[in-house]
């Protein structure tokens, strides 16, 4: 198992410090990780999704307001530009990827990783953020052409809005691959995906990369 980048009592304070609002602090400790060559994809699993989940879970048992919760994931989105000018020098591989949340999801950070997990295996990634209309997603990947197409969710209940756009999009695209995933299939709720032509879910970072690396062209 590989060693942790943060004690745990390091991660508690980071963790109390983006509850309360203590950016410089979280700053620090993301750049401290940085200058000591932490890979970022310990970065992005350990400390962002970590404490994202353990905030999400305090949110559920009402240990937290939804205010709380808000500032802890505005934080984490403005902590994940310090890793920007690494994440971007990766080589580029000539695979595109658009990435969107689907109409009325306005919970774009999981959405924004997944994005950021292409573009550190040298993938161009286009990310168009929380409540994407559907319209307005199907014209950009026309104009962009990817490889892949990623959807997020993190409510289940707005399942029927994704199976819409997933519809949509293979309509005009029917070659284009789709992989849906986030919050919404954390406990389950992936049966069907697997049925459909060209579409897949994806439930974890690990799955990500082994797809991203099988629809990498060798060097």
């Amino acid at each position: 198992m590989p060693e942790a980048i943060l004690t745990d009592d390091e991660y508690l304070h980071y963790l109390d410090d983006l509850l309360s609002g203590g950016r410089s602090a979280c700053a620090a400790v993301v750049e401290r990780l940085l200058e000591a060559k932490v890979g970022l994809r310990s970065i992005y699993l350990d400390l962002f999704q970590r404490s994202l989940y353990d905030v999400g879970t305090m949110w559920e048992r009402n240990q937290i307001s939804v205010g709380v919760e808000h500032l802890a994931t505005a934080m984490t989105e403005s902590l994940m530009a310090l890793v920007y000018p690494i994440l971007f020098r990766s080589t580029r591989v000539n695979r595109k990827a658009v990435v969107a949340c689907t109409v009325n999801e306005h919970h774009q950070i999981g959405g924004r990783m997944v994005a950021d997990i292409f573009e550190l295996h040298g993938w161009d990634s286009f990310f168009l953020g929380a409540n994407t209309p559907t319209p307005d997603l199907i014209d950009l990947i026309g104009r962009t052409d990817p490889d892949i197409v990623g959807l997020s969710l993190a409510v289940r209940s707005r399942l029927p809005l994704l199976h819409d756009a997933i519809d949509r999009i293979r309509a005009h695209f029917p070659e284009v691959r789709v992989i849906v995933g986030g919050q919404a299939f954390r406990f389950g709720g992936a049966d069907g995906f697997g049925e459909r032509p060209g579409v897949a879910c994806i439930g974890s970072v690990d799955e990500l990369e082994s797809l991203i690396r099988d629809e990498t062209p060798r060097a």
